[in-house]
């Protein structure tokens, strides 16, 4: 089976479009990824991404521009009874490395971690659900000493509604996203930086459509 997957975007600064096709073969999925940069006159190499992915085992991809291979290994072990997930990367040209790691501590609470290996920075989240509804998600960056919380919230079973707030840009977010369509899904985004002495806010609108041939 083959799957196409387009998404544009739009901003009021500037717009853009990727798209991906993925081939499924025997459980293995081979992807085609492009982004706008791909498109400009002339059309180029720029932008473009080929992937070999087992879900849930491994990600190998190629960044054609940057001729630069990115490995990415997905594993899972269980400690006391409880789910530990990570995740290994690791690319070539950059040379850079991280580990990330998700403890399910039951259905409504689980801690995930980054560490960056080069960088050596670290940043731990905390998830809560409650009732099966709302969304809690405060965060902690040690690089930086910055703290970020999301909290989002299921108005329906197709739409939900996102508020974050990041101390260390201060820049306060608020996302609707909608899965109504058979085939894809739109996300709606405002953004205010508080720190500018102008608060003007910065309005985006993503469109993601998936086909199956």
């Amino acid at each position: 089976m083959m799957k196409a997957s387009f998404r544009g975007s739009y901003d009021a600064d500037n717009s853009d479009a990727t798209g991906s096709v993925v081939l499924n073969a025997g459980g293995i999925n081979l992807r085609a990824s492009v982004t706008g940069d791909a498109f400009i006159n002339p059309p180029s190499v720029n932008g473009l991404t080929l992937s070999v992915e087992n879900p849930g085992a491994f990600t190998v991809d190629y960044n054609v521009p940057k001729q630069d291979v990115r490995f990415q290994f997905m594993n899972s072990v269980t400690i006391n009874r409880k789910p530990l997930n990570f995740t290994y990367s690791h690319s070539l040209v950059e040379k850079s490395t991280a580990l990330d790691g998700t403890l399910m501590l039951d259905t409504n609470h689980k801690v995930s971690a980054n560490y960056g290996f080069n960088s050596r920075n670290c940043k731990v989240k905390y998830s809560y659900v409650h009732g099966g509804l709302m969304t809690v998600e405060p965060s902690y960056d040690f690089s930086d000493n910055s703290w970020d919380v999301a909290v989002s919230r299921k108005i329906n079973e197709d739409s939900v509604v996102r508020a974050s707030y990041r101390s260390s840009t201060k820049v306060l977010g608020l996302d609707l996203k909608r899965n109504s369509f058979e085939n894809g899904s739109f996300k709606v985004s405002a953004s205010v930086n508080l720190a500018e002495e102008k608060k003007i806010p910065r309005f985006t609108a993503e469109s993601i459509w998936d086909f199956e041939m």
